[in-house]
Protein backbone atom coordinates (compact mmCIF):
# COMPACT_ATOMS: atom_id res chain seq x y z
CA UNK A 1 0.00 0.00 0.00
CA UNK A 2 1.74 3.44 -1.35
CA UNK A 3 0.24 5.35 1.83
CA UNK A 4 2.52 3.15 4.93
CA UNK A 5 5.25 2.43 2.21
CA UNK A 6 8.73 4.11 3.05
CA UNK A 7 9.07 6.05 -0.22
CA UNK A 8 6.53 7.69 0.30
CA UNK A 9 7.42 9.41 3.46
CA UNK A 10 10.89 10.38 2.26
CA UNK A 11 8.88 11.50 -1.09
CA UNK A 12 6.88 13.44 1.73
CA UNK A 13 10.15 14.95 3.61
CA UNK A 14 12.13 15.97 0.31
CA UNK A 15 8.99 17.82 -0.84
CA UNK A 16 8.82 19.36 2.24
CA UNK A 17 12.12 20.76 2.01
CA UNK A 18 11.65 21.73 -1.59
CA UNK A 19 8.38 24.11 -0.26
CA UNK A 20 10.33 25.38 2.93
CA UNK A 21 13.47 25.95 0.47
CA UNK A 22 10.85 28.21 -2.13
CA UNK A 23 8.22 29.46 0.54
CA UNK A 24 9.79 33.03 -0.12
CA UNK A 25 9.56 32.95 -3.74
CA UNK A 26 6.28 33.22 -5.98
CA UNK A 27 4.94 33.84 -9.17
CA UNK A 28 2.17 36.01 -10.13
CA UNK A 29 1.00 33.57 -13.33
CA UNK A 30 0.84 30.96 -10.83
CA UNK A 31 -0.88 28.20 -13.19
CA UNK A 32 0.79 29.39 -17.04
CA UNK A 33 3.30 26.47 -16.13
CA UNK A 34 0.44 24.50 -16.24
CA UNK A 35 -0.19 25.09 -19.59
CA UNK A 36 2.98 23.22 -21.43
CA UNK A 37 2.27 24.54 -24.63
CA UNK A 38 3.04 28.44 -22.86
CA UNK A 39 6.16 27.77 -21.69
CA UNK A 40 7.57 25.08 -23.79
CA UNK A 41 8.08 22.95 -20.82
CA UNK A 42 6.50 20.29 -19.03
CA UNK A 43 7.87 18.45 -15.24
CA UNK A 44 8.99 14.67 -15.52
CA UNK A 45 8.01 13.00 -12.89
CA UNK A 46 10.39 9.92 -11.67
CA UNK A 47 8.56 6.80 -11.38
CA UNK A 48 8.23 7.46 -6.86
CA UNK A 49 6.36 11.23 -7.92
CA UNK A 50 4.11 9.25 -9.63
CA UNK A 51 3.16 6.46 -7.87
CA UNK A 52 2.11 9.84 -4.91
CA UNK A 53 0.48 11.79 -8.11
CA UNK A 54 -1.68 7.96 -8.87
CA UNK A 55 -2.47 7.99 -5.44
CA UNK A 56 -3.70 10.94 -4.78
CA UNK A 57 -5.48 11.28 -7.79
CA UNK A 58 -6.89 7.96 -6.90
CA UNK A 59 -8.39 9.33 -3.95
CA UNK A 60 -10.13 12.32 -5.83
CA UNK A 61 -11.99 9.84 -8.30
CA UNK A 62 -9.85 10.93 -10.77
CA UNK A 63 -9.05 7.86 -13.24
CA UNK A 64 -5.25 8.43 -13.26
CA UNK A 65 -3.45 5.64 -15.19
CA UNK A 66 0.30 4.84 -16.74
CA UNK A 67 -0.47 4.50 -20.18
CA UNK A 68 1.77 3.80 -23.45
CA UNK A 69 -0.67 5.79 -25.26
CA UNK A 70 -0.59 9.55 -25.53
CA UNK A 71 -3.39 11.27 -23.73
CA UNK A 72 -5.40 13.49 -25.05
CA UNK A 73 -4.23 17.38 -24.85
CA UNK A 74 -6.23 20.58 -25.71
CA UNK A 75 -4.14 23.23 -28.03
CA UNK A 76 -2.46 24.30 -24.69
CA UNK A 77 -1.42 21.08 -23.32
CA UNK A 78 -2.93 21.91 -20.09
CA UNK A 79 -1.69 19.42 -17.47
CA UNK A 80 -4.52 17.02 -17.44
CA UNK A 81 -4.33 17.50 -13.12
CA UNK A 82 -5.63 21.04 -13.80
CA UNK A 83 -9.19 21.19 -12.71
CA UNK A 84 -12.39 23.04 -14.27
CA UNK A 85 -11.58 25.80 -11.89
CA UNK A 86 -7.95 26.69 -13.36
CA UNK A 87 -6.16 24.93 -9.79
CA UNK A 88 -4.24 21.78 -9.23
CA UNK A 89 -6.26 18.72 -7.99
CA UNK A 90 -3.81 17.54 -6.54
CA UNK A 91 -1.62 20.39 -4.92
CA UNK A 92 -0.25 18.49 -1.92
CA UNK A 93 1.07 15.91 -4.05
CA UNK A 94 2.45 17.66 -7.31
CA UNK A 95 5.32 16.60 -8.49
CA UNK A 96 8.83 18.23 -7.64
CA UNK A 97 8.95 19.69 -11.48
CA UNK A 98 5.81 21.44 -10.42
CA UNK A 99 6.85 22.65 -7.34
CA UNK A 100 9.86 24.69 -8.65
CA UNK A 101 8.45 25.55 -12.00
CA UNK A 102 8.93 29.05 -11.79
CA UNK A 103 8.93 30.94 -15.24
CA UNK A 104 10.72 34.17 -15.59
CA UNK A 105 8.12 36.25 -13.38
CA UNK A 106 9.37 34.80 -10.28
CA UNK A 107 9.77 36.72 -7.30
CA UNK A 108 11.47 36.88 -4.11
CA UNK A 109 14.38 37.61 -1.97
CA UNK A 110 17.22 37.60 -4.67
CA UNK A 111 17.88 34.81 -6.81
CA UNK A 112 16.80 31.20 -6.90
CA UNK A 113 18.67 28.66 -4.92
CA UNK A 114 19.34 26.70 -8.01
CA UNK A 115 22.29 24.44 -6.79
CA UNK A 116 19.85 23.73 -3.61
CA UNK A 117 16.94 23.12 -6.20
CA UNK A 118 18.98 20.36 -8.08
CA UNK A 119 20.30 18.73 -5.10
CA UNK A 120 16.65 18.24 -4.15
CA UNK A 121 15.64 16.85 -7.87
CA UNK A 122 19.02 15.03 -7.35
CA UNK A 123 17.80 13.11 -3.65
CA UNK A 124 14.57 12.34 -5.58
CA UNK A 125 15.57 10.69 -8.13
CA UNK A 126 18.01 8.48 -5.91
CA UNK A 127 14.96 8.09 -4.36
CA UNK A 128 13.07 6.60 -7.03
CA UNK A 129 15.76 4.23 -8.35
CA UNK A 130 15.94 3.10 -5.15
CA UNK A 131 12.26 2.59 -4.45
CA UNK A 132 11.34 1.76 -8.51
CA UNK A 133 14.70 0.02 -10.42
CA UNK A 134 13.21 -1.61 -12.57
CA UNK A 135 11.77 2.18 -13.67
CA UNK A 136 14.54 4.51 -13.14
CA UNK A 137 13.81 7.17 -15.78
CA UNK A 138 11.63 9.92 -15.53
CA UNK A 139 8.97 10.58 -17.74
CA UNK A 140 6.40 13.95 -19.40
CA UNK A 141 3.81 14.57 -17.10
CA UNK A 142 1.27 15.01 -19.73
CA UNK A 143 2.64 11.56 -21.25
CA UNK A 144 2.72 9.85 -18.18
CA UNK A 145 -0.87 10.15 -16.58
CA UNK A 146 -4.15 9.24 -19.24
CA UNK A 147 -7.14 10.32 -17.68
CA UNK A 148 -11.08 11.03 -18.73
CA UNK A 149 -11.59 14.82 -18.21
CA UNK A 150 -13.63 15.57 -15.67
Amino acid sequence: MWKSNPARAELLALYKETDDLLAPFSCEASTDCCHFARTGREPYPTAVELAEVEDAAKGLGLAAKPTRKLPVLDAERTCPLLGPNGRCRIYSSRPFGCRTFFCERVSGPGKLPRAEILALGRRIADLSQRAFPRDPHPRPLGRALARERK
